[in-house]
């Protein structure tokens, strides 16, 4: 269903969940940092977030529960403090009042008998793209390492645990408000480059610190501070709502990030290649 679709025609019938997963990268080395790109970027969550709340109220069969993303740039970069779900934010920057604008966009109208999760997602990592598609290769041929100083807290998650929240927020009904999609393990930008580059075989090593001037030269000042500074993010809520996550170590989540060929997704594939043969074969 595509945008135009939704505004016209509204919800599919009979629809259980919906999910908002909208919104333009923002950290895209490759589109200049201005005005335009950061306009894109709020529009791109805020626009078609309240799109979907006007579907869901306009709904003559309401769904059960609204599922919207949003991120912990919502919390003040801080070297010592220690953030959970409970904990104020969006207010320090434009990363800040994005995120927080993007929740108040999901708000629903109270008289509605829709539940409703806010999932604010660290640096999401999976072989198939987003950061780790970045800086795969640098790594891989033993030219990676940290991003400034590397003291600064990587808040991280595992792909599958992302999708993971989500399904266990759908599915349970106990489960609403805030849920920070982070991993139970915090570690800093060095660690995590550190325990990246060890993955490999044989392990790589993690030297070459990319220098702040660089990260603030590829990406601007406003934008690069979200690889230079970073949050010390704990999941309380996550946890305390029971959910189990399938990545709670970086060591774990960093080798299934280390395959030159995804084993699981080449195992997958090849499931359905086969299904695909045998079907052909047998007819």
């Amino acid at each position: 269903m595509t945008w135009m679709e939704l505004s016209k025609r509204g919800l599919p019938e009979n629809t259980v969940a919906v999910v908002n997963l909208a919104g333009e990268p923002l950290l895209d080395p490759m589109k200049r940092w201005n005005d335009q790109l950061k306009e894109v970027i709020y529009n791109s969550r805020i626009m078609t977030t309240r799109d979907l709340v006007s579907a869901i109220t306009t709904s003559k069969c309401k769904p059960k529960v609204f599922v919207s993303m949003s991120g912990v740039g919502y919390y003040k970069p801080d070297p010592t403090a220690e953030y959970t779900e409970e904990s104020p934010g969006g207010e320090d920057d434009f990363v800040a009042e994005l995120s927080r604008d993007w929740e108040a966009a999901a708000q629903l109208p109270s008289d509605l008998k829709v539940r409703k999760v806010i999932v604010r997602s660290g640096v999401v990592l999976g072989r198939s793209g987003g950061m780790i598609s970045r800086i795969y290769w640098p790594f891989f041929m033993g030219m990676g390492g940290p991003f400034g100083s590397g003291s600064q807290w990587f808040p991280w998650v595992h792909l599958d645990d992302v999708a993971g929240i989500i399904t266990h927020a759908i599915i349970n009904d106990h489960v609403e408000g805030v849920l920070n999609a982070v991993a139970p393990n915090p570690v800093t930008n060095r660690e995590f480059s550190s325990a990246f580059a060890s993955s490999f075989f044989p392990p790589r090593p993690s030297l070459l610190a990319i220098p702040e001037f660089v990260c603030n030269a590829m990406f601007g000042e406003e934008r690069a501070k979200v690889l230079l500074e970073g949050q010390r993010v704990l999941p309380k809520r996550t946890l305390a709502s029971g959910y189990r996550y399938f990545f709670p170590d970086l060591q774990s989540t960093c080798k299934d990030c280390a395959y030159v060929i995804n084993e699981r997704q080449f195992m997958e594939d090849l499931r359905t290649k086969l299904s695909v043969f045998d079907k052909k074969k047998s007819s």
